[in-house]
């Protein structure tokens, strides 16, 4: 036990500098191709980080553990905006552009209720997998429209661009995203390996482990990259990093491992529960457009309040198990 303890705090270790570096790398090369760093957080950073989910899911497909698959995206979507934008709320109130409340946070949303629709019938087949892979292709195409649209004059910010470790070599910048996801992904994995033997010496369900433990451990990703962002003022990364990972669990990691096999949900989509875990994604996706839709900001106090919908999720969870 101890020894899986300790890779657990390695794991976490590598997390640390990798979330530091792709935050570094990620947001020099928004600045240097005249490109807003939402539209980076939204891509590069978000898939970057969504790569453990992806695995995860895979693996749990091909091995018919459906509900690791499942169970593991919802509840890192659920993760993803409960408590990692609510502890960096805590950490610096997020402030991000319009264009997440307006356009990126309702089709989160409208994703997350088709997935709803599609596994109603508790099973999620090679059509429907498609569907959703089809659609994270376009979204993004989108990004890559709006990036060129909404390109920006990188002259006005070489002060700002100084100020949180600007690094002007385009190599370096792109070797330090890679450098960076390499150290989320494997300090994630690294964390997920040894977190599930301690689960499953504890002794506990296969569900209860895909939505709690495996679910937040391939959600670090994201909690140090968002954080590590909010801390260095980098908001847009902070809150296009969550949005975008959220679209990408749900239709590029189900989308992908349904369409390398058939995911049937055990017991029945509405008879096993599930269905409250998915009610309660969709309410945390919807909280972040009611906190935002005013002033574009999550406040300190805001952050409290995710924070405490997660450990009410989590309370719930425990005694269900």
């Amino acid at each position: 036990m101890v020894l899986y303890v300790a890779l657990c705090l390695l794991g976490f270790v590598l997390l640390y500098f990798g979330a530091e570096w792709l935050v570094k790398g990620s947001s020099s090369l928004a600045r240097s191709l005249g490109v807003s760093p939402i539209v980076i957080g939204l891509t590069v950073v978000a898939f970057g980080t969504s790569a453990p989910e992806l695995v995860v899911s895979l693996i749990s497909s091909i091995q018919g553990k459906s509900m690791i698959a499942v169970g593991n995206v919802v509840g890192s979507n659920i993760c993803n905006i409960a408590l990692v934008l609510g502890l960096a709320a805590l950490f610096q109130p997020i402030k991000s552009d319009s264009s997440v409340v307006r356009r990126d946070i309702p089709i989160m949303l409208g994703i997350s209720l088709y997935l709803f629709v599609l596994t109603a019938n508790s099973n999620l087949g090679r059509i429907e997998g498609a569907t959703l892979f089809t659609g994270i292709i376009v979204y993004t195409f989108m990004n890559y429209y709006l990036a060129k649209k909404e390109s920006i004059d990188t002259s006005d910010i070489v002060s700002e661009l100084e100020g949180i470790g600007y690094i002007a070599s385009r190599p370096k910048q792109i070797l330090m995203i890679l450098v960076g996801i390499a150290g989320v992904v494997g300090g994630a994995q690294i964390v997920v390996d040894n977190a599930v033997i301690i689960m499953q010496i504890l002794g506990v369900s296969e569900k209860f482990i895909g939505l709690t433990i495996v679910a937040f451990g391939t959600s670090l990703p994201e909690l140090a990259t968002s954080v590590v962002a909010a801390i260095r003022g980098e908001m847009d990364i902070s809150i296009g990093n969550l949005v975008g990972s959220n679209v990408f669990n749900i239709m590029s990691v189900l989308g992908a491992a349904s369409l390398v096999r058939p995911i049937p949900i055990p017991g029945g989509f509405f008879e096993s529960g599930l269905w409250i875990d998915y009610l309660v994604m969709l309410f945390t996706s919807f909280l972040p457009w009611l906190m935002m839709r005013k002033d574009f900001t999550v406040s300190r106090k805001e952050g409290g309040i995710l924070l405490a919908c997660y450990a009410g999720y989590i309370a719930y969870l425990i005694i269900r198990a």
